[in-house]
């Protein structure tokens, strides 16, 4: 009989150490994936190489939710960037009818960032200032956008906008990765209204909705660890 067990304790399994390394060694792996494949993105999008683009976009989302598991990340994370990944998907294709399944699955990934934000405190100020951001955006748009599109969009603004607010229930990080998804959807629905668009405008699409989807994971998993897994805020928590 071992010591240890002769002083009533049981040998550590040779799984207990391995098994978190590995954890580990796994989400540096798709951390590193996620960043190869977002400069893969990016750069062909700044080339005007569209190949590069269906391949590496595809990628984005599924490494981004290979490690936010590895991080014990709660289920409606995974679910909002998988839905993010639907709408990366569709938006592949150039037809309204693919905008609109696009901008439906987004806003299915919206719903899950809001039920996961809970009812967190936020600023009386923010909040004005997206009412006034919504309204003012939603006006200016209107009268440029097809008409067939006008009331979808509406309404997809107002549930964006409404995440936007409310990441900031979760801090900086999820609060400034809420406000990047306003700045990447707005400016896809400035070129859906023929507005004037900055040089390589799918480029600072994908910069700004990458940047938005990591900093969103970012500041769920950060409250996740402080709150011991518990990501739902209530009225009594700063």
């Amino acid at each position: 009989m071992s010591a240890a067990r002769s002083a009533g304790t049981s040998a550590p399994s040779r799984a207990d150490g391995p098994a978190p390394d590995r954890r580990e060694r796994a989400g540096r792996a798709a951390l590193a994936g996620f960043a190869l494949a977002a400069a893969g993105d990016l750069g062909s999008l700044l080339a005007g190489w569209d190949p590069g683009h269906l391949v590496f976009k595809p990628l984005l989302m599924p490494l981004l939710v290979a490690y936010v598991l590895t991080r014990g990340a709660p289920r409606l994370l995974v679910a909002a960037l998988l839905f993010g990944w639907g709408g990366d998907l569709a938006l592949l294709f150039d037809a309204d009818p693919a905008f609109l399944v696009g901008m439906g699955s987004f806003a299915a990934g919206h719903v899950c960032y809001l039920v996961l934000f809970g009812r967190g405190r936020t600023s009386p100020v923010l909040a004005g200032a997206y009412a006034v951001a919504l309204l003012g955006t939603v006006a200016l748009l209107w009268g440029d956008l097809p008409p067939e599109l006008r009331v979808p969009v509406a309404g997809y603004s107002l549930l964006l906008t409404a995440m936007a607010y409310r990441s900031s229930a979760f801090g900086g990080w999820a609060g400034a990765g809420g406000a990047l998804f306003l700045l990447s959807d707005t400016l896809i629905a400035t070129g859906v209204a023929a507005w004037p668009q900055p040089p390589r405008p799918d480029f600072w699409i994908m910069a700004t909705y990458l940047a938005a989807q990591y900093l969103l994971a970012g500041g769920v998993l950060a409250r996740a660890r402080a709150y011991g897994g518990d990501v739902a805020p209530d009225a009594t928590h700063p």
